[in-house]
């Protein structure tokens, strides 16, 4: 089992450097350019505002996703089970970490399906990798994730600048559309592609979508660096060509702001914003872009380790401030604030202007 052991050993290194080190990706999420229309006269009442959302065949109270961390470790358990906890506690959805380890050692199991155990109502992603992909796992193993956890719909994690950046990574991504696609027609659940820290452009939306997926989670810049992640492990590795590599590429990627409105303008397919999601106004913006959810993960990770009292206060706190953003905006509903004016300024608007968007009269969905 020395495999699982030196995933095991990643995965234990992989939290101690993003709670311990400086991995905030300082570049720009792009949601700082994005300005929302204040409403003096909102026309409805604060009680009135409902964050309810239907997504993948669940309803959520709030359109918050806890992203995928961690899990086959002991520590993953005890975080899983208390982030599994607070998901079904406020009605929220939530992902779990790659689960190649327990694919490769089953005894790792149960720090997956703790969290099933722990939401049964929620909605629960799975999650496999696209390196495993192009070594010749497929539809068998994407099945045997969500059996594991009794998910609603699987994530497949694209990671290419990581495992670029990764000692011992697996830079491997030939041929996936393929694979993408004898999974979707394989399995019965959604399958969601989900970046980790660099976005998704509008060419990849569109291939994504021809392969038959049904979510993008654009995890763009602006949250956590995984390249930032591995390049200190890197040094504490003594490979310093990877390091130097990390350090140097630590902001690639599109800022979340535009892989939103990317993915968004130019699929019809589900939209997850992530990456710098930090606050409910920030998850105001995201949405009012076009993102049917948000998805957030160090943020909660930081105040998991803590207990779950911060944990709950800082979901409360997110909830207060996304209720009274809609309000301040008159929308009762998610689908309103997709519908309601905007600006978008700066360096996000000459991208977008770039890229053939107009962003001067971005008037979100019609």
């Amino acid at each position: 089992m020395k495999a699982s052991s030196d995933i095991e050993n990643r995965k234990r290194r992989h939290l101690r450097v993003v709670l311990e080190e400086d991995v905030e990706n300082e570049a720009y999420s792009g949601l700082q350019d994005v300005q929302l229309v204040h409403r003096a006269l909102p026309e409805i009442d604060l009680e009135e505002v409902s964050t309810e959302i239907s997504l993948f065949s669940r309803r959520l109270s709030a359109p918050i996703i806890i992203s995928a961390m961690t899990g086959g470790i002991e520590e993953a358990e005890r975080i899983n089970e208390a982030l599994a906890e607070v998901a079904e506690e406020y009605g929220l959805g939530i992902g779990v970490g790659s689960q190649r380890i327990a694919l490769e050692d089953p005894r790792r199991e149960r720090t997956f399906r703790i969290v099933r155990e722990k939401a049964p109502s929620s909605l629960v992603i799975g999650n496999l990798g696209c390196p495993q992909l192009s070594t010749g796992w497929g539809p068998r193993e994407a099945r045997r994730c969500l059996e594991m956890i009794d998910a609603d719909a699987l994530a497949i994690h694209m990671n290419p600048l990581q495992e670029a950046v990764q000692v011992g990574g697996e830079a491997r991504y030939r041929g996936l559309l393929k694979k993408i696609r004898e999974i979707v027609e394989e399995i019965d659940k959604p399958v969601i592609m989900k970046e980790t820290g660099c976005g998704v452009s509008l060419e990849d939306a569109v291939e994504i979508e021809r392969a038959g997926a049904e979510g993008i989670d654009v995890s763009g810049v602006g949250g956590t660096s995984w390249a930032a992640v591995e390049q200190y492990i890197a040094r504490d590795e003594g490979k310093a060509h990877l390091e130097a590599l990390g350090r140097s590429l630590r902001y690639w990627g599109i800022p979340t702001a535009i892989s939103i409105v990317e993915v968004d303008r130019s699929t019809r397919l589900k939209v997850i914003a992530s990456g710098g999601i930090r606050t409910g106004l920030d998850a105001a913006k995201a949405i009012a872009l076009g993102a049917d959810a948000v998805g957030l993960a160090r943020p909660f990770l930081e105040r998991v380790i803590k207990g779950r009292d911060p944990l709950k206060e800082y979901v409360e706190q997110l909830l207060m401030e996304l209720k009274t953003v809609m309000f301040l905006t008159g929308s009762r509903t998610t689908e309103e604030l997709q519908r309601k004016p905007l600006i978008i300024l700066g360096k996000t608007a000459e991208w977008l202007r770039l890229r053939g968007f107009r962003p001067e009269v971005y008037s979100t969905r019609s």
